[in-house]
């Protein structure tokens, strides 16, 4: 009987341990998170974390649905709709500036380098970045490569103003591109190379001009929260953003499973496809002397300024917030937790 009760009170406290929020409210919390596009490889981290349970290990039963870009997630955040997203730093300021009375802040880093670029022919006349002077380039409005493009141009020398920009959805732009009928594409470079590869122009075709290669210091994607779930709930935030921290380091110490993940949750995905994807991702924007120091979802002040510097310039903004305005690192996890493995 002793031996029983101690088995008990073991397999409680291991329970109790793992899911505070059951433990404190006898039921899951709920949480409502926007991908900030469709399912493929740039989500992956959060899919495993919600396919490996961590999140209903931390007392959160988290719902995933997918996205139309950066403004739209940030906007359905803002309203209420969600209470995360992963979403363009750049466009969270611009919307808070826009809208003081909400105060959405950053609560994690998902890219700590600035994924957004302009893709060229390799063999076409645009060896360097000042040749895109004047040229035609996809890129629709809410594009934030295309709303960056000006601090780019800037970093770079050329005026931005000539450039032709041809606003066509991605999967009609893309076809188009391959094509000839216009000179670049303004992307995230990890979809642009994908969607490209996809139509039969491979990666050996292309010159990628990323945007962190050539002066920007902005940071990509963060984890955007909405103020009420900040204020009302911050240990269910905070739930949700250890739980994904350990999805994300999962899937850069393994981005099979990442892949085999977005998988899961679409069938229709092309597997191998978002293996290469997320790959790119986690080469081009996780792996970084700043996250390997600090740990994933971490942020300098010297980075988050830089953030707001160009942002202001980028989208001729009448006044500048705070770092402490729109980044909080009051809800990420330790640094040994956010530690990459070796």
């Amino acid at each position: 009987m002793k031996r029983r009760s101690l088995l008990c009170a073991s397999g409680a406290a291991s329970l109790l341990a793992v899911s505070p929020f059951v433990r404190a409210q006898g039921s899951l919390q709920e949480f409502k998170f926007n991908l900030g596009w469709k399912v493929e490889a740039s989500g992956a981290g959060f899919l495993l974390a919600q396919q490996r349970g961590y999140y209903k290990d931390a007392g959160v039963d988290v719902t995933i649905d997918t996205g139309n870009g950066s403004a739209a997630a940030i906007s359905l955040v803002g309203g209420g709709a969600y209470d995360a997203a992963s979403a363009d730093l750049s466009s969270m300021i611009e919307f808070n500036l826009a809208n003081p009375q909400v105060a959405l802040k950053a609560v994690a880093m998902q890219y700590d380098l600035n994924p957004n670029a302009v893709i060229v022919r390799k063999d076409g006349p645009i060896k360097k970045p000042a040749d895109l002077a004047g040229k035609s380039i996809l890129g629709q409005p809410f594009n934030a490569s295309r709303k960056l493009f000006p601090v780019f141009a800037k970093a770079q020398g050329f005026d931005p103003s000539g450039v032709k920009w041809e606003n066509a959805t991605p999967d009609i732009g893309d076809t188009r591109f391959v094509k000839g009928d216009f000179d670049a594409v303004a992307y995230f470079f990890f979809t642009g190379l994908l969607n490209l590869q996809s139509r039969g122009m491979g990666p050996e075709q292309l010159t990628v001009f990323r945007f962190s290669d050539h002066g920007m210091k902005s940071y990509g994607n963060g984890l955007v929260a909405n103020p009420k779930v900040m204020s009302k709930s911050p240990d269910v935030l905070k739930a949700f953003v250890k739980a994904s921290t350990r999805g994300w380091i999962e899937c850069i110490a393994d981005p099979k499973a990442g892949a085999a993940a977005v998988k899961a949750r679409e069938p229709l995905a092309n597997e191998t496809l978002e293996f290469e994807r997320l790959k790119l991702i986690v080469d081009g924007t996780m792996k970084t002397p700043d996250t390997q120091a600090n740990g994933w979802g971490a942020a300098t002040t010297a980075r988050l300024q830089g953030t707001i510097d160009e942002t202001v310039a980028a989208f001729n903004l009448k006044s500048s917030p705070t770092v402490a305005e729109f980044w909080t690192d009051q809800f990420l996890p330790t640094a040994v937790e956010r530690r990459l493995k070796t």
